[in-house]
């Protein structure tokens, strides 16, 4: 009895590892630019005097595209960066970024809202939770944050900004995705053509 697999389980199992390849680099290239915008770009540009923080956008909008767990790597390596960049406190933005990944994905995973203005919603959750959840956080290690209701209106206004492009945000990180979700229609009919052409049925 011959346990080789077959031609049919070979070409499944290498197009699996060749699409999840694919989103592993687009992620990457992803994350830096998104990096790279947030920390030159966006903060030379202020709306009523408040700047975007399109960081906790793009990691929720990840999550909510491909799912929990490409998420949370997603935006552990993009906290990761932009404390090294901004030599913060190591590690906050990470556990933050994770969190709202692996949040958004199972919000996905678990309920699939449909909603038009979901985005929005995710990501006015996600940058509240981004700005509190680091103040919060430097507050219980000792750091020395200044607490104050101008801090509260400060983050009350990027929230708010962010709330306004989160639309737009979402679009463009889709578009940048699109072709390698796991959920793509056009890998779902390219996949049932592959294998109704292997399938001896489909030559009966």
């Amino acid at each position: 009895m011959s346990l080789a697999p077959s031609p049919h389980s070979s070409s499944v199992q290498a197009r699996g590892i060749g699409d999840a390849l694919n989103l592993t680099l687009r992620l990457i290239a992803l994350g830096f630019v998104s990096c790279v915008l947030q920390l030159t770009l966006v903060p030379q540009i202020s709306i009523f005097g408040a700047s975007a923080d399109l960081t906790p956008l793009v990691v929720a909008s990840v999550g909510f595209l491909a799912g929990s767990v490409p998420a949370s790597a997603f935006g552990f390596a993009m906290g990761l960066f932009l404390d090294l960049a901004l030599v913060q406190t190591l590690g906050i933005s990470s556990l933050l970024f994770t969190l709202i990944g692996y949040s958004a994905g199972r919000l996905r995973e678990l309920r699939a809202p449909e909603a038009p203005l979901t985005p929005v919603a995710l990501g006015a959750g996600a940058t509240a939770l981004a700005l509190v959840g680091y103040g919060v956080i430097e507050f219980m290690l000792g750091v020395n944050t200044p607490v104050s209701f101008g801090l509260l209106g400060a983050i009350c206004e990027v929230t708010v900004l962010n709330s306004l492009i989160a639309l737009p945000v979402y679009a463009l990180v889709r578009r940048c995705l699109v072709g390698a979700l796991p959920d793509d229609p056009r890998r779902r009919t390219r996949r049932a053509r592959t294998t109704t052409g292997l399938s001896p049925l489909s030559r009966s």
